[in-house]
């Protein structure tokens, strides 16, 4: 792969401007299948990786863990670790490979990242952010950003986030992602760590205008463009976690609507479409249908026939055999 031409060497970090809207990293979820699926929906977007540990990319098999195709681009690598060696290593792979954007993970509450010193525990560890996060810019031109929560267990007050925010900054970092929920490391699952706790918008808002040289993503609760646009009236971006899995055609008038772009808005059918090359290409180095078509369940969501579109994908595709013909069989038998 070719380096990223979206910033020349020696520009200054901040010369990318942060895009408005972006589809959260999420584990199981965002990988390149995924992507490539929610590039034939909406071409601006920006996309990030599955959170993947700088061991696994220093010790691991780095294409399959790293790889991505040109259309998925813009693209984010999102990492988690602690050490800062470790990951300016992986920020170096991920700028030469053409990533661009890195991002350090400091909002994961699972106890997997917890037990390796990552994820949302690292927000009671301000400076050891501060440390990795100049460690990474100290060896890459392309943006090294932060996703956080708003605190963890009783480190939740604005005060704290506010901080943790500051003492990050003075490395020259200017663009955190904010998801507006706190994270209980003990007594709640990742899953409800992503319901229980309120959210608070107020907070992150707050951030934008006591911060105002940051550039402020906001990052929890959103199923639509709408919401999106209110939200761009107090910060710089928005991010959508789960709803973009759940209902991924609510990007498709994105690049119109929040990106101000003259792209036509794509019909779920035409998007289907696009993917056959892209399933026929896979399916000829081996790779098994489902692995794709998991990403599309929901791609009718809301329309007569989803049901059948689900079901119809959901046991064609689990056969070894199966390709291509799998899905345009299941695009014929939607009502346009």
């Amino acid at each position: 792969m070719t380096v990223s031409l979206s910033q020349r060497p020696g520009q200054p970090q901040s010369a990318m401007a942060i895009a408005p809207l972006s589809v959260a990293p999420m584990m199981d979820r965002t990988d390149r299948h995924f992507r490539y699926f929610m590039r034939q929906i909406t071409r601006q977007t920006l996309l990030y990786t599955e959170m993947v540990t700088s061991k696994a990319i220093i010790h691991g098999d780095r294409e399959r863990l790293l790889g991505f195709s040109l259309a998925e681009k813009p693209l984010a690598l999102q990492l988690g670790g602690d050490s800062p060696s470790e990951l300016a290593s992986c920020a170096r792979i991920a700028a030469d490979m053409g990533y661009d954007e890195v991002n350090l993970n400091v909002g994961c509450p699972s106890d997997r990242v917890t037990t390796g010193n990552f994820g949302a525990c690292l927000m009671a560890q301000p400076e050891r952010v501060a440390d990795c996060v100049a460690a990474m810019r100290a060896v890459v031109s392309i943006p090294v950003t932060v996703k956080h929560r708003i605190g963890i267990d009783q480190r939740d007050r604005y005060e704290d986030m506010a901080h943790f925010v500051a003492v990050v900054a003075q490395t020259g970092c200017d663009r955190f992602t904010v998801h507006a929920r706190k994270a209980w490391l003990q007594g709640l699952s990742p899953k409800e760590n992503r319901t229980v706790p309120p959210l608070r918008y107020d907070d992150v808002h707050r951030l934008k205008r006591e911060f105002p040289q940051l550039k402020i993503e906001i990052n929890g609760g959103f199923s639509s463009l709408a919401a999106v646009q209110t939200q761009l009236s107090a910060v710089d971006a928005v991010m959508i976690g789960r709803a973009a899995y759940d209902d991924p055609y609510l990007f498709a008038a994105a690049d119109q609507v929040i990106f101000a772009q003259p792209t036509p808005v794509p019909s779920r059918h035409q998007v289907a479409e696009a993917m056959l090359p892209y399933i026929d290409t896979w399916i000829a180095k081996g790779y098994k249908l489902n692995k794709i078509t998991r990403h599309m369940l929901q791609l009718f969501l809301g329309q007569p026939g989803s049901r059948l579109w689900r079901r119809y994908l959901t046991e064609q595709s689990c056969r070894w055999e199966a390709g291509s013909e799998v899905v345009r069989a299941a695009i014929a038998q939607m009502p346009k």
